[in-house]
């Protein structure tokens, strides 16, 4: 190995483990915002119990019994917006039909909900594409619908690759790192979410530069080379 492709190793290595701190980060903010937004929705509805409490209380005197099951009744509602999950989940199928500007979102809570499914490398991977998704974002927002671009964007994010994550659950547990054909079913899942990494960083740049043409003639590229 030559100085320079050691320094391109280096520098690759770099840039994954940037990559996967900025994905945990991610991961904690939104599980702080999660855990905040879970604490804000069970305080207003204790609120709420208390002061309807009260205003029945100036008609009808609740006694100790009644002060009592007012306490259980905000002691469950506060258990039970703690503990019940405040994000809908997601599933693959909605991807392909959501607006646009809610895409990138969406199909990161649909990846949370598929990473224990995937091997070790396969988690990092689809962590660097959370984070891809999440500066994505802002530039889906103003792109429009209507555009051939949007579609593309559209046929990657939302469905090539859930359907790639789909088709490798289905494969069994047993049979994924066995070889086929000199290749196995963890390494083509890994090569592929490379593949999609990359072409939505080129699509991001390219949305940013405004060439929406060559973004359009990117077409069927993913669904060609990964097909089988």
């Amino acid at each position: 190995m030559t100085d320079v492709d050691r320094q391109v190793a280096r520098a690759g290595e770099v840039l994954d483990r940037t990559r996967a701190a900025r994905a945990l980060q991610r991961g904690r903010r939104r599980a702080a915002t999660s855990i905040a937004r879970r604490i804000g929705y069970a305080a207003a509805a204790d609120l709420a119990i208390l002061v309807a409490a009260i205003t029945i209380g100036w008609f009808m005197p609740l006694g100790m019994g009644g002060a009592l099951i007012v306490f259980a009744i905000m002691a469950i509602v506060t258990a039970t917006l703690l503990l019940a999950s405040l994000t809908p989940q997601v599933r693959a199928e909605q991807l392909s039909a959501v607006p646009l500007k809610a895409l990138p979102l969406m199909t990161e809570q649909w990846l949370d909900t598929q990473r224990a499914l995937l091997p070790a490398p396969a988690q990092t991977l689809v962590d660097g594409i959370g984070v891809r998704l999440e500066a994505l974002a802002p530039q889906l927002a103003t792109l429009d619908e209507q555009q051939p671009a949007a579609a593309e964007v559209r046929k990657l994010v939302g469905e090539q690759l859930p359907e790639l994550i789909r088709d490798y659950a289905k494969v069994p547990v047993g049979l994924r790192s066995v070889e086929r054909n000199g290749r196995t079913p963890d390494a083509q899942l890994a090569d592929a979410l490379k593949l999609i990494d990359q072409e939505i960083s080129e699509m991001s740049t390219q949305i940013a530069q405004g060439d929406l043409d060559l973004l359009e003639t990117r077409g069927r590229f993913l669904e060609i080379k990964y097909r089988d």
